[in-house]
Order: structure tokens, then C-alpha cells, then sequence
């Protein structure tokens, strides 16, 4: 008799129990189902403004190897801060000094570093620690042209050499600055 009443009470404890679970599923998956339709929709929605953005890059484009372009809006000769669109993005990079001679524009937040010098243009992102793309130029640097870069328009025009005659001969030196430049002994 024991045995039946434990029975009894362990199948009644069950059954409540299986109940209860089975009552809170469903409402789960009705809650989860709605915020998951809400955040899909508000996904959508961004997705289909940012395809919008990337759809539309401002600038001058350059075309790099392996059919990657991207497009630099600013003027490299006077502005302070360029607008590179690399991948559907657009991002703000100040330049930077160099020793070189090369203009660099570096983005230390997002890590992408933009170097032109006159013949090619490349991306690097420091944060990954590769290169993006290699041998950019726009239309005019394809044409021929060099980069329009600060640095560049600080040097002698490549067509001038340095160490060219001037028009009309020598200079000739008179005797006495020749004497007098002349060490004595």
C-alpha cells in the first residue's frame, strides 16, 4: 500500500511539473520570436542605409592591384584630413609628418595608414599589420602625371634636372674671385 501511494504521488508530481515546463516554452519562444523580428527589421533597415552610403563614395577614385579601388576626397595639398572610402567605409585620416618625403595620412583609432608618394599610392592597416592595397593611382597618375602630394609639389618638376646649364653657357668667374677663394699658403 505504501508503494501505491509514493506511485501516486511521484506521477502527480510529474505530471505538475511537465505542466509548468510546458506552459513556459511556448511563451519563450512567442517573446524571442518578436524581439528576434524587431532586430531583424531595425538590421534590415541600417543594412539597407549603409548599402545606400557604400553605394555612393565621394572623391577622386584610385584604382589599385587586383581590381581594388578606393577614393580619397580632400585636396592632398592643403587639407589636414582626407576622406579615404576603403570597403563600403568611409574614414577621416589626418596626415602625418614623415622625413621621407612621402605623404602619409594615419588613423590610429581604426589603424589604416594611407602613403603616396609620387609614382603609386598605398593602404596599410597597422591594427592587422598588413597591407591593404599596393600600387594605387588615380586617372591622371595612370595618364602619367605624379601624385598630387604635398611633398611633391615642394620638389623640382622631374622634367627640370638640377644640374642642367643655364641658358647661354657657364658662368664665367672673375680672376679676382678666383684668387681670393684660392687657400692661402
Amino acid at each position: 500500500m505504501k508503494h501505491l501511494v509514493l506511485a501516486a504521488c511521484i506521477g502527480a508530481f510529474s505530471l505538475t511539473t511537465a505542466t509548468a515546463v510546458m506552459a513556459q516554452e511556448p511563451a519563450k519562444k512567442t517573446t524571442t520570436k518578436k524581439a528576434s523580428t524587431k532586430k531583424k527589421a531595425a538590421a534590415g533597415t541600417a543594412a539597407a542605409a549603409g548599402a545606400a552610403a557604400a553605394a555612393t563614395p565621394n572623391g577622386e577614385k584610385w584604382q589599385c592591384e587586383l581590381g581594388n579601388n578606393l577614393y580619397i576626397a580632400g585636396d592632398m595639398l592643403r587639407d589636414e584630413v582626407l576622406t579615404v572610402h576603403w570597403q563600403g567605409r568611409d574614414y577621416k585620416l589626418p596626415r602625418q609628418a614623415t622625413v621621407t618625403g612621402a605623404d602619409r595620412y594615419y588613423d590610429a583609432r581604426t589603424g589604416l595608414d594611407l602613403v603616396v608618394i609620387p609614382s603609386k599610392a598605398m593602404l596599410f592597416n597597422k591594427n592587422l599589420g598588413q597591407r591593404l592595397a599596393d600600387d594605387c593611382q588615380s586617372a591622371a597618375m595612370q595618364a602619367g602625371a605624379a601624385a598630387p602630394t604635398q611633398a611633391g609639389g615642394l620638389r623640382a618638376p622631374a622634367t627640370t634636372p638640377l644640374l642642367v646649364t643655364p641658358p647661354g653657357g657657364p658662368t664665367q668667374v672673375p680672376e679676382s674671385a678666383q684668387q681670393s677663394a684660392a687657400p692661402k699658403q
